[in-house]
């Protein structure tokens, strides 16, 4: 009998023992994976709970929480919302966050470790824990020309950047959308406010088309082949290359053409700046070719191809694709076949070629404060790594210089200042084109750099909204 109860309670203490166990496992080692769990709904619903921290733009909140009379307490709105929808994202209680609703989403709910101080005052004063608030890098009159230069219905990116700091001053997309659709309360209304946004053309809600969408670039990426010319030592500026009407290759029956709107064919052999001056396609196919594959890759990698930034929303990476046939070379070497970049690559091209070949890590935030405003963060300025030398980065200024003065991105063109520019024109359908254009300006002492690309147009539709819109957004940063 004595046997069978110590039996009994050796049981029930090793059960009481796993519980307990089990308890403590989830308490202190799942809590904040169950804490971020998708399916944790008391989690979403305490989050909506909260005050969360503003995004701001030159003091003025573009995103905010109000009081709500419901069970959340607040409601999250957006001012302005379509012009700033794809920096801000949304914070919806049945599709989650996005963009710097995500990026930045510990400092804005207040659960960030940098907030602890400010959550043990609140929770002595019986405040309501309260998120920091988010400062832009953007510039309001810079946003809104931007949006303002892309029409409406038509699908096109603007990015302007300082180069010596990577601040961005304006980042606009559109089609764009409402995100105050997605963060009512009632979750109904926000499926159905979601199917409607999903069946505009062009349009997702998901991503921002200026950091995470790829399009072919074109002949802007002409500007990487010079980089890897020059950087090789085997090209300089007295280098002639053979500029033939096609570059035809054996035993296929495919020849790739020069540009044909321009005067490529003024000229058998073309120098780097007569290349790039009338945007031909041979030449450039042609220093690939012998350069090879590698090496174009490596330049290209040089400028931020191939890596995921954080700005700190994710940025997709830009790609120049591998094993390449030589056709295929040619082609991915005039920014055609698989290369692709999002807007703010080729914004970051022309920054590193601006600030002396040094690329300068993007970046969307200029300072965080606490609800009590006291400083928590203000991003200096960081190195990225040195894309090319000062010597090629003056060279490559020297010649997109020409290209706007003498060439195909003349509509840039500023009395008094020196506008270094690269137009492009990516063939992607049947009945229109990727048009391009990025650059800097002034050419001696760079204060802005900007991409633009406008998708699926003509080619004169695209050099009358890329060039010219260059040339206003310039003039704006440059009278600020």
């Amino acid at each position: 009998m004595n046997q069978a109860i110590r039996s009994a309670w050796v049981v029930a203490i090793s059960m009481f023992a796993l519980v307990l166990g089990s308890l403590t496992y989830v308490q202190f080692f799942q809590a904040q994976e169950l804490k971020e769990n998708d399916w944790n709904s008391r989690q979403l619903y305490q989050d909506f709970g909260r005050q969360r921290g503003a995004i701001l733009v030159d003091g003025r909140a573009i995103a905010e929480s109000v009081p709500s009379n419901d069970q959340f307490n607040f409601q999250r709105v957006y001012n302005d919302p379509e012009l700033y929808a794809h920096l801000t994202g949304y914070y919806s209680l049945s599709l989650g966050t996005t963009q710097l609703e995500t990026a930045e989403s510990a400092i804005l709910s207040g659960t960030s470790s940098s907030l602890f101080y400010d959550r043990v005052v609140q929770l002595f004063s019986g405040v309501g824990t309260q998120g920091a608030s988010v400062e832009l890098t953007i510039d309001p009159e810079i946003q809104r020309l931007a949006w303002d230069l892309i029409p409406d219905g038509q699908r096109g990116s603007i990015v302007v950047m300082e180069p010596s700091t990577g601040n961005i001053l304006a980042m606009v997309s559109k089609p764009s959308f409402d995100p105050n659709l997605l963060a009512v309360h009632d979750t109904s209304v926000i499926l159905e406010n979601a199917a409607a946004l999903s069946e505009q053309p062009g349009l997702s809600i998901y991503t921002n088309p200026a950091t995470q969408s790829l399009v072919s670039p074109g002949s802007v990426f002409k500007l990487v082949d010079a980089a890897a010319a020059l950087e090789s030592g085997e090209y300089d500026a007295e280098s002639e290359i053979p500029n033939p009407p096609a570059l035809e290759f054996p035993g296929i029956d495919y020849a790739l053409p020069n540009y044909v709107t321009g005067n490529c064919a003024s000229r058998a052999t073309a120098d780097l700046e007569f290349a790039l001056e009338q945007s031909c396609n041979t030449p450039f196919a042609q220093i690939a070719i012998d350069l090879g594959e590698e090496a174009i890759q490596e330049q290209a990698a040089r400028f931020g191809f191939g890596e995921q930034l954080s700005i700190p929303t994710d940025v997709t990476a830009s790609v120049f694709p591998s094993d390449l046939s030589e056709t295929e070379l040619a082609q991915s070497a005039v920014g055609q076949f698989d290369t692709r970049v999002t807007p703010l690559q080729m914004a970051m091209v022309a920054s590193a070629i601006a600030n002396d070949g040094e690329l300068m890590q993007p970046q969307l935030i200029k300072s965080v404060r606490a609800p009590d405003l006291e400083l928590i963060d203000a991003p200096q300025p960081e190195l990225l790594r040195r894309s090319v030398s000062e010597a090629t980065a003056n060279q490559l200024t020297d010649w997109m210089v020409n290209v706007v003065d003498n060439g195909t991105a003349a509509g840039a063109q500023i009395p008094g200042v020196r506008v270094a520019g690269k137009t492009g024109t990516a063939e992607v359908t049947e009945t229109g084109d990727n048009a391009w254009f990025t650059g800097f300006a002034p050419a001696e002492d760079p204060q802005v750099a900007l991409s633009i690309v406008m998708e699926n147009v003509d080619i004169p539709t695209g050099q009358q909204l890329t060039s010219p819109s260059a040339k206003r957004l310039i003039e704006a940063v440059l009278n600020r």
